[in-house]
């Protein structure tokens, strides 16, 4: 564990994001992997998948801007949130990345049957504040987890914990915030 100076909060999250960066490209590389295997094989969980999509077809429909961006704020956050601090169980953040993933891969495999590949083009600006925020969050909560292999464990996760709430306050928040906006607007000129 580094320790650096004193400076403001988004140099501090700058840096402990930058010594964090094995732990986001190990969740990346489990979401891209899951997300191609949803992609090329959309086979399994099929029926759960639906159900999940069905249940938020319904959840959102007839909101107005505001209601969807809460509601697709606050699952985001939710989501992002737990998988940071539920990474002191270690294999949390992986099987989220993984599930993330392949969910992503199996619903862009779906759409892009029914309206061509290039409609995966006009849905990425939604995914560009969304998913960093995901994988940030993620690779956090996998760092927390290592806890277990830390000779000194309440130091670790007392330095650990405190330099991801740091980083979810400054750096994921935000992102998530200009998702929402993004995401919430898209649904809308889509319906």
């Amino acid at each position: 564990m580094k320790k650096y100076p004193k400076t403001g909060n988004y140099q501090l999250c700058l840096k402990y994001i930058k010594e964090s960066k094995n732990y986001f490209y190990a969740i990346l590389i489990i979401f891209a992997l899951s997300a191609l295997i949803g992609f090329l094989f959309p086979v399994f969980f099929v029926d759960a998948i639906k159900k999940l999509i069905e249940g938020l077809a319904l959840k959102t429909q007839g909101m107005n801007f505001f209601e969807l961006f809460v509601f697709i704020f606050s699952n985001n956050i939710t989501t992002a949130f737990l998988s940071m601090l539920l990474g002191i169980v270690f294999i949390f953040p992986l099987l989220v990345g993984f599930f993330n993933g392949y969910v992503l891969g199996f619903v862009a495999n779906k759409v892009a049957g029914s309206f061509g590949y290039s409609i995966l083009f006009r849905l990425l600006p939604h995914g560009i504040f969304e998913l960093p925020a995901l994988i940030i969050s993620l690779g956090l909560g996998l760092k927390i987890g290592f806890f277990i292999f830390a000779k000194n464990k309440k130091k670790y996760l007392k330095y650990n914990l405190t330099n991801s709430l740091r980083v979810f306050v400054y750096i994921i928040l935000p992102l998530l915030i200009i998702a929402g906006i993004i995401e919430t607007g898209l649904m809308i000129l889509i319906k």
